[in-house]
């Protein structure tokens, strides 16, 4: 049975992620440009970030005043009640900017520094994803009802589909393309769709078999880490059993993860 906190939880996260994710949707104006860069100038945001964040905070302040928040454009408070949420007001600005589908607006609640609920929603997929601690993950989308996710059942590495994503710092980027070049031989192949909100789901789908990224931060994949977990996906940094960190994140279906991990580790795919 849910925790009746956790169940309003859920319900908050995916209630904000639904509206966020319409008025980045709807909202969208012709001439969207770059409002700032963070950490190199290909690192952008745009001004609907900062808007689809304002939305987010108002509302869980509206609704829940004692809690925390912890967001990618800045908001940050430290709340009273236990509770944190952790949001990324747009996963995939690059993909946004230029017009490209694969984005998603990622929230998601901790309570004592463990994540208990998590929303992620796609408007231009049409889908939306959610998971609470213990109860499953599930999406809703051009199916009839909900779907309870699944992780795909495993195959072996060399005909695994595994995904990952790069940073925007320079010497990272090359590091990370290097990784990338010794492990596409000994896979079925690589993605790369520039959103980590919508890997870990998709990981959680069955539609890749693994994911890997060096470099996220905790509003990339709080919820979407969850909702791979509760789909059946195995997570970790660096080191199994580890939770997902800016150093490494990996999710994948139980037998491709210890393989991947594996390799991962061999190549240095983690932060130093």
């Amino acid at each position: 049975m849910t925790d009746p906190l956790h169940a309003e939880l859920l319900d908050l996260a995916r209630e904000a992620a639904r509206r966020a994710g319409e008025l980045l949707r709807d909202g969208r104006p012709a001439d969207l440009a770059v409002a700032a860069t963070k950490s190199s100038s290909v690192d952008v945001v745009t001004e609907m970030d900062i808007a689809a964040e304002k939305l987010i905070t108002g509302l869980i302040a509206e609704r829940r005043p004692d809690d925390g928040v912890l967001g990618e454009e800045g908001a940050s408070t430290a709340g009273s009640s236990g509770v944190r949420w952790v949001i990324d007001p747009l996963d995939g600005t690059v993909n946004y900017l230029y017009g490209l589908p694969t984005w998603a607006v990622s929230v998601a609640a901790e309570q004592d520094g463990v994540t208990v609920a998590g929303a992620v929603f796609a408007p231009m997929r049409g889908e939306a994803y959610h998971a609470v601690l213990g109860g499953g993950a599930w999406a809703t989308g051009a199916w009839e009802g909900e779907r309870r996710l699944a992780c795909r059942p495993s195959p072996p590495l060399d005909q695994a589909l595994v995904s990952t994503g790069f940073n925007y710092v320079t010497d990272v980027r090359a590091h990370q393309a290097d990784v990338v070049r010794r492990l596409v031989p000994l896979v079925r192949d690589i993605r790369r769709d520039g959103s980590a909100a919508i890997d870990l789901c998709d990981v959680a789908a069955g539609r890749l078999d693994g994911y890997y990224e060096r470099g996220l931060h905790p509003w990339d994949l709080a919820a979407g880490a969850l909702i791979a977990r509760e789909a059946g996906a195995l997570t970790s940094a660096r080191h199994p059993g580890t939770p997902p960190s800016n150093d490494l994140t990996v999710a994948a279906s139980p037998g491709v993860f210890t393989p991947l991990l594996a390799l991962l580790d061999e190549f240095g795919a983690w932060h130093d």
